[in-house]
């Protein structure tokens, strides 16, 4: 398939996180909007300055011109839509976690194939800066084999937050894990491989709700290299890091702008004598890209006909992960 001069999106779920889909798009690429909230879609509209309002998923699904479609809703709401826009012959932009358990996804691997559009799931955080860059470190070799990682990804939730739909387990289909606990799940992933042996406690230690706020994790791959995540809303400094291990040196990421601070990158080299290792920090300013780059990989998708990284696959891991963690703690919202 080559590139369209233009490719013209249509995006149901206009939300924050549809707004900053929105704001990557070129002029003119944004054609059609629905929203449960037709007030919130307008405001995106306004905020683009282009496109139009409709009253439902439908009218986007149906509109020839429309090639794209970016489902950025409820947790509950993303796989029946991305499902049903696959159907459509639409190519998708699904946000994380795709869907609320894994069973979920397991028919739209089926559509894509069989309508041969390209589904890419918006895990955003493999396209910051320091990310990037801990990839291109990681495959020049200059680590050496890799032996373990470890992550922490938090916040302090607001006022209110037991009673936002992130805290109805039909609705989120769990808590912390599923809501920030699947970006560790999927960058952990995307630099050790799979993990076939997956352990890990879920509590709720401060909200009164009934999903978890604090979730911790130890997934081992079967090379026996492993991944300790700790995943928290009540995380009362907003916090993001990731640590990667390898045999001759470490690289650590802090911050991914913004409220978690600023973004960073710090290379440590052992020495052939041992001892305090050559250190090498680098600081990524500037607003976050990570969308945009996004957006840029999906059209390339799109124009080449590759496969995303991350696509349902990828989404399909994590959530097998999540589901495994939320059936070792007998959560009554397990799948």
């Amino acid at each position: 398939m080559g590139k369209p001069e233009m490719i013209r999106y249509g995006i149901i779920g206009a939300g924050a996180i549809g707004k900053k889909r929105a704001a990557c798009l070129q002029p003119q690429q944004l054609s059609l909007v629905c929203d449960v909230d037709p007030a919130r879609a307008e405001s995106l509209v306004a905020e683009a300055g282009h496109g139009r309002v409709v009253a439902s998923p439908e009218e986007i699904l149906r509109d020839p011109e429309i090639e794209a479609v970016i489902v950025s809703t409820r947790h509950d709401s993303l796989a029946p839509l991305a499902l049903q826009a696959i159907r459509a012959g639409k190519h998708v932009l699904v946000e994380k976690p795709a869907a609320r358990h894994a069973s979920e996804l397991v028919p739209l691997i089926e559509a894509e194939q069989r309508h041969r559009v390209r589904v890419r799931v918006g895990y955003n955080h493999r396209f910051h800066p320091a990310l990037l860059e801990a990839r291109r470190i990681v495959d020049s070799g200059a680590l050496g084999p890799l032996m373990f990682l470890r992550g922490r990804y938090g916040h302090g939730g607001r006022i209110g937050y037991e009673k936002e739909w992130r805290a109805q387990p039909a609705i989120s289909g769990g808590g912390e894990l599923i809501d920030q606990g699947v970006h560790l799940i999927d960058l952990a992933r995307w630099f050790l491989g799979e993990f076939p042996h997956v352990h890990g406690t879920v509590a709720t230690l401060f909200w009164n709700m009934p999903v978890d706020d604090n979730a911790f994790l130890e997934l081992k791959t079967g090379s026996g290299q492993v991944a300790w995540l700790h995943a928290s809303c009540s995380e009362w400094k907003n916090l993001f890091s990731l640590e990667i291990y390898g045999r001759t040196g470490k690289l650590q990421i802090d911050g991914l702008g913004g409220s978690y601070g600023p973004e960073r990158l710090v290379h440590y080299r052992m020495k052939p004598e041992m001892g305090p290792p050559e250190t090498e920090t680098r600081e990524f300013s500037g607003p976050d890209l990570s969308w945009r780059r996004e957006m840029e990989a999906f059209e390339h998708d799109i124009a080449a006909n590759t496969p995303p990284s991350p696509g349902l696959r990828d989404a399909l891991a994590a959530l097998e992960i999540v589901d495994n963690i939320y059936r070792q703690n007998n959560t009554p919202w397990t799948a």
